[in-house]
């Protein structure tokens, strides 16, 4: 594996931690964000001249970040270097099919990504999202519309698909568009 560099980025929804190696972006996690591997400031290089590479994928992540926030981007164009067992990648990789301002259930990305059976194993992966808003996991709820768990927390989830449908032109709950 290439040296993982990161930044720090600056976002509505609270500070961001984004890394990334040689071949991809690795990681987005939000601050007080489940499942952040344990030292990983202290494993990863803060980026630098040093790693060109690294560097050119973080400017290029939060540059469409910003994008996203201001409502002008509805997808991303980033190279990714997931880490995850397969079935991980295989829900990620669902993840991304899922459109922007679209929500779906556990179940429905379940049988999207062919293991209808899977829900509870769904669910774990996603909660595993190591990119998330880049690699929507926001967009899964639960069957009945409840907004169910979210890594970053269900106040950033509902800010997120508040965004997302007020970019498309949908009105969106005044709440949802402040994050708590």
């Amino acid at each position: 594996m290439s040296t993982l560099c990161y930044l720090r980025h600056d976002s509505p929804v609270g500070p961001l931690l984004v890394a990334a190696s040689e071949n991809g972006l690795h990681a987005v996690y939000m601050s007080r964000q489940r499942h952040v591997p344990d030292n990983a400031e202290q494993n990863w290089q803060s980026a630098s001249h040093e790693h060109p590479a690294q560097l050119a994928i973080l400017e290029r992540a939060m540059q469409q970040l910003d994008e996203y926030f201001a409502g002008k981007r509805c997808d991303f164009d980033l190279p990714l270097d997931l880490v995850g067992s397969q079935f991980q990648r295989s829900v990620w990789k669902g993840l991304c099919g899922i459109g922007f301002g679209e929500t779906i259930s556990y179940g429905e990305l379940a049988r999207r990504i062919g293991n209808p059976n899977a829900v509870r194993a769904v669910g774990l992966a996603n909660g595993r999202n190591p990119v998330s808003i880049i690699v929507p996991c926001h967009r899964v709820i639960g069957a009945d519309g409840s907004m169910t768990g979210y890594g970053g927390g269900i106040d950033r989830k509902r800010f997120l698909l508040a965004l997302e449908s007020r970019t498309m032109g949908r009105a969106a709950e005044p709440e949802q568009l402040m994050l708590a």
